[in-house]
């Protein structure tokens, strides 16, 4: 009896001072998008997250075919309902939130950014304003991106975009590195005191690199890695990105540590998906090399 007890006191107290957060995404059976591509990388990287999908699909849209449901506001209305019934909103440290089908479900992701903070007021919210890219345009529904300008951004403390959706959201064209430090600064006037671009292609950055950059109040940082020439690229990095750049946030990393760890999972993910041939991310075959990245590369702070 005593040692039931004790070991049931040990487990509690180990979820008691465990990271928790919040992830609000999209949903697949198969495939790595959207929490599917999160909620794996920060199990991993000692994160116990709540997960609520937004949508049960097949596979991501991309295919061009799926099937699937689109769940309605008020059902994740009463998801997040039952989830604060079990009084763990105190111990939500974040909410990380990805692709929103439609205003609706992000009034309901904001609503429930509210109701953590007011229950832990110390909780973040991670942003990440899923939108279009550069080379395709917007992917998303009419008003999203105006939306996520007007109302999502404004209330968040980390904002994850690529290089398309920052040049949106401030109305800046991104040729330099002045220029995405000029508008990452933009996007923080807007909200968030924490912006990653996940993706950086600057006219005057090394031929075959892609690039990262990390703004906030203390400074900028840039990391750049080698470009990986997929014949499809696969969905699911920046979700990927997001969650993993949260859980070193989270973690207390300095800036430049946070950048550095994100760009070598990124990285170590992107070898093995490479060398893989799939269109889908190698995530399972990842999975030790992007907690613990063979190669690290460099972050040079920039301002």
């Amino acid at each position: 009896m005593c040692a039931a007890v004790l070991t049931c006191h040990i487990s509690l107290s180990r979820a008691d001072i465990m990271t928790q957060i919040l992830s609000i995404q999209s949903h697949v059976a198969y495939g790595y998008v959207g929490n599917r591509a999160a909620v794996f990388p920060l199990q991993r990287l000692g994160i116990d997250v709540t997960a609520l999908n937004t949508v049960q699909f097949s596979n991501h849209t991309g295919y061009g075919e799926f099937s699937g449901e689109i769940f309605s506001p008020s059902q994740l209305q009463k998801v997040m309902d039952g989830i604060e019934a079990r009084g763990v909103l105190p111990a939500m440290q974040a909410v990380l939130s990805g692709y929103m089908g439609d205003e609706r479900v992000g009034r309901v992701v904001l609503d429930a950014v509210a109701r953590i903070k007011q229950s832990n007021p110390q909780a973040v919210y991670c942003c990440d304003p899923v939108m279009g890219d550069v080379g395709r345009g917007f992917f998303v529904h009419a008003g999203i991106p105006e939306w996520m300008r007007d109302h999502a951004l404004p209330a968040a403390d980390i904002a994850t975009p690529n290089q398309f959706e920052l040049s949106y959201l401030t109305g800046r064209d991104i040729h330099s590195l002045a220029d995405a430090i000029d508008a990452a600064a933009a996007l923080r006037a807007m909200g968030p005191g924490t912006v990653l671009v996940t993706s950086l292609t600057r006219d005057d950055a090394p031929e075959h690199t892609i690039e990262m950059l990390l703004d906030t109040a203390a400074g900028s940082w840039l990391v750049t890695t080698p470009r990986f020439d997929f014949a499809t690229p696969p969905n699911g990095a920046g979700d990927f990105t997001a969650a993993v750049f949260l859980a070193h946030y989270l973690q207390g990393l300095a800036p430049q540590q946070q950048l550095e760890a994100t760009a070598g999972a990124v990285h170590a993910l992107f070898t093995h998906t490479f060398t893989a041939g799939t269109r889908e991310l190698a995530l399972i075959a990842a999975q030790d090399d992007f907690v613990m990245p063979d190669v690290i590369f460099p972050a040079e702070r920039v301002r």
